[in-house]
């Protein structure tokens, strides 16, 4: 039976919401059982609270945590007993471990990823690759959103050829259309790095390239792969977040203002319902970390039950639909003598 590993220490919430979450996985899918790495009694006491399939669940004791206000390298490499750090490693040890998911320091699962699991061969940099719901009701993948601030032209190309390979295997999108996240959408436009990038894209044969979009484009999905360098992608990210909730901040306080309003609730409240889910990035799971040897998802920080399940869930799916495998294969023939690397 696949193991996905979760570090049940990691994130703002831990280990209740991450036990939560992991446990309303297990219906979700069949075939895989959740290992959790942490504190043993503080995870025992959280699952008290569940009924569950136990031949589903595993516990590996870990005594050390690392913390967003640790240096992710030298934690990584301090903190071996961490969850953290106990779970990558038994990731690349067990044959058995499919995939390893954690809402703990980013730097850290990166460094820990990169250290212990290391990258496909010709990857030059792991990207962090969230899947943002769209108009059309599915989602866009954002690549980079956060692992790498700086980029070289190579990166976002092979940053595009990753994220289409994670769209067609994991969700079926045949022929993913990649578009160049830039400040406008005529092909001279952005810096030198974003000229570069877009011209490395439209050269590629393993690519629907699309051109630039703009970030206004990221949401009415006109484009399955939004290609990002790390810094711009971020703040994409963080946008598009802080739209979400900010929508139905507005909404709950509109429609509870007076009685009349909230009689207007009542006659809306289904497209308002409709409005809340196409909005709600949570349920979308946590962001693979592309180009690493195994699948790795990482949560954001603040991830409750809701996110937890579904990025169990996306590591599963990503693992047993063959993602790395694809990646490998993409990059095979990735022409490494033309590529400006740093």
């Amino acid at each position: 039976m696949t193991k996905i590993i979760v570090d049940a220490m990691g994130g703002d919430h831990a280990p209740v919401e991450i036990v939560k979450g992991a446990i309303q996985a297990l219906p979700m899918r069949e075939n895989f059982m959740v290992v959790f790495t942490g504190d043993e009694d503080l995870i025992r006491h959280e699952l008290e609270k569940y009924e569950y399939d136990s031949s589903r669940v595993e516990i590996v004791a870990a005594s050390q945590v690392i913390t967003n206000d640790d240096i992710p390298t030298q934690a990584v490499r301090s903190k071996r007993d961490s969850s953290l750090v106990v779970g990558l490693r038994m990731l690349k040890e067990d044959r058995e471990a499919g995939a390893f998911v954690s809402a703990g320091s980013t730097g850290a699962v990166l460094t820990g990823g990169v250290m212990h699991i290391g990258r496909i061969r010709g990857v030059l940099r792991p990207a962090l690759c969230p899947g943002i719901p769209n108009v059309n009701g599915k989602r866009t993948l954002l690549c980079d959103c956060g692992a790498n601030a700086e980029c070289k032209p190579a990166y976002l190309l092979q940053f595009g050829i990753m994220a289409a390979a994670y769209a067609k295997v994991a969700y079926g999108v045949q022929s993913p259309r990649v578009g160049l996240l830039n400040n406008g959408t005529e092909d001279h436009k952005g810096d030198p790095l974003h000229q570069e990038a877009h011209a490395l894209l439209s050269a590629s044969a393993d690519l629907d390239f699309v051109g630039n979009i703009e970030g206004r484009d990221i949401m009415y999905g006109d484009v399955d792969v939004a290609v990002a360098d790390g810094f711009s992608g971020n703040i994409a990210l963080k946008s598009i977040e802080g739209c979400g909730k900010t929508v139905a901040a507005v909404l709950t306080q509109e429609f509870t203002r007076s009685l009349g309003s909230k009689l207007s609730y009542l006659f809306a409240r289904k497209q308002i319902a409709h409005l809340k889910d196409m909005l709600d990035y949570a349920k979308l799971g946590g962001s693979v970390f592309l180009g690493l040897k195994q699948v790795v998802v990482k949560c954001h920080g603040s991830s409750k039950a809701k996110s937890v399940s579904a990025a169990v869930c996306q590591a599963y799916d990503a693992y047993t639909h063959g993602l790395i495998e694809a990646i490998s294969e993409k990059l095979s023939v990735f022409d490494r003598a033309e590529d400006p690397r740093a």
